[in-house]
């Protein structure tokens, strides 16, 4: 993310109970009870989605252009109007991607002929998310005029974004996008000194921070996984594998450097399990660690779910879980993340608008993976619907005339999604106006008034983190219905 000001303190976390020596107990593997899942709550949910996925539409689409241009604000600020955030953008793909996927296009890492026996099956409403994913990613193209830029955690993103478009469609140019920005992140990112890790621009190349390296990781992963589903591409498969692997272990050892004496001591999740945001920022060799951030952690626990993916060690939701923990404790005490809001005015404004929504995500993928009656699962499962309960509580009443139905989501009428707050309990308040008035040749007075103000301004990294956490809601609460054990 291009010059992103982070104005986060230093954040000391109390820990969550576990186990008597702070080990995540549960075997991953295991039978499990039945979640408890209502079917009717996913249904619900899935209504929400599709109201927050129209909410991007309406709001942020240009009306000139389509899908292939987000507009930053909404309502449009004219400052904002040129300015291209690559980075943003490649959420929105994915964003859309979600929805797709939720209305039936399958996805994961299948075949393309198993993608393109799928497509006569997919919903209207997939057909069309996919068609804005597709308009989007070729905005992002056009704008940028090809894949590549300076910042090697831009293209991160980005080739994840190329990566669920791959699984979405079974359309190789996808991955093979993907692949063209792992090969050139890996070649001109790479640190020579540093087995694994990758620097955050070209112009820094000693600075290796937790996004670049955390969504690299995943890629990595990712594409071991699709390449492998091809026939007789094994050599390149294991490639990526191995770069996972090098990666991961470069994050746990540096960036979440004290977890691994913490297990050792068998002491429960808390500080030593929080990912650093970077190493030698100013050339000193110092560790950022007190600039903790919620999507740092969000992605050193998708590299752990990815890792148990691909190979079934439950070590790795071990250490998953303790992260995402000590997450909560240290960054959501009150049940909900503060600190990090959508600053537009200042130098990479915007940035920290999409930090929570990417720590649910995450957070998401490794909740499908824990056996339900296990207590990881118990500690995570309700502040993740705590917190994306605050976003079903932003939306208004229905309208006069119509009941609301018993569930508290919208299911009677199409839920009309609001713009949000960073809090997301909330539309955006109205900014207040000074206004001053003469009393005298001498006097005057001042008066602060909301009244009459310009509409407040939500961030499209604000709204994509909501859409992005209701999305992930839906998927949580359709896969806990439907389960009896979890994935092995």
């Amino acid at each position: 993310m291009a010059a992103l000001h982070r104005s986060g303190a230093a954040v000391t976390g109390g820990g969550m109970r576990t186990g008597g020596d702070g080990r995540i107990r549960g075997d991953a593997g295991a039978g499990a009870k039945r979640g408890g899942g209502d079917a009717g709550a996913g249904a619900s949910w899935s209504r929400l989605a599709d109201g927050a996925q129209q909410s991007l539409t309406d709001h942020f689409q240009s009306r000139l252009v389509g899908a292939r241009w987000l507009h930053n604000t909404s309502p449009l600020r004219l400052a904002q109007l040129a300015t291209f955030n690559y980075w943003w953008l490649a959420h929105a793909v994915e964003v859309r991607v979600d929805g797709a996927e939720r209305r039936g296009t399958g996805g994961g890492p299948d075949s393309a002929a198993v993608h393109a026996s799928a497509q006569s099956a997919r919903t209207p409403s997939a057909r069309a998310r996919i068609a804005l994913a597709e308009k989007t990613y070729a905005g992002i193209l056009c704008r940028n005029r090809g894949l590549f830029n300076h910042y090697f955690d831009d293209m991160g993103w980005l080739a994840l974004a190329a990566v669920r478009l791959f699984d979405a469609t079974g359309s190789e140019r996808y991955l093979a996008d993907a692949e063209a920005l792992w090969e050139h992140i890996r070649e001109k990112g790479g640190s020579r000194e540093r087995p694994g890790a990758i620097a955050w621009r070209d112009t820094q190349l000693d600075y290796l921070n937790a996004p670049t390296n955390g969504a690299f990781a995943i890629l990595s992963a990712r594409l071991a996984t699709r390449v492998a589903a091809r026939e007789g591409v094994r050599a390149g498969a294991a490639r990526y594998a191995a770069a996972a692997d090098e990666s991961l272990e470069f994050f746990t050892r540096t960036l979440v450097a004290g977890q691994q004496a913490a297990i050792d001591e068998g002491l429960p999740p808390g500080p030593a399990d929080l990912v650093a945001d970077g190493l030698n920022r100013q050339g000193d060799g110092a560790l950022d660690t007190g600039w903790l951030f919620s999507y740092n952690q969000g992605l050193y626990v998708g590299a752990l779910v990815e890792a148990f993916d691909r190979t079934a060690d439950a070590a790795q939701l071990d250490r998953a879980v303790r992260t995402a923990v000590a997450t909560l404790a240290a960054l959501a005490p009150s049940g909900r993340f503060v600190g990090e809001p959508a600053r537009l005015g200042e130098r990479g404004g915007g940035d920290a608008g999409l930090f929570k929504g990417i720590f649910l995500r995450y957070l998401e993928l490794l909740l499908e993976r824990l056996p339900v009656d296990g207590e990881g699962f118990r500690m995570l499962a309700p502040p993740f619907t705590a917190m994306t309960d605050l976003l079903a509580a932003a939306v208004p009443p229905p309208p006069v005339g119509v009941s609301r139905p018993t569930s508290p989501l919208p299911g009677a009428y199409p839920p009309v999604f609001p713009l949000v707050d960073d809090d997301w309990a909330a539309p955006p308040a109205a900014p207040a106006r000074t206004a001053t008035r003469t009393t005298s040749p001498r006097t005057t007075a001042t008066r602060t008034t909301a009244t009459g103000t310009a509409a407040p301004t939500t961030a499209l990294t604000t709204q994509l983190a909501a859409v992005m956490a209701v999305e992930a809601r839906a998927r949580f609460e359709l896969h806990r219905a439907s389960r009896t054990t979890p994935p092995h």
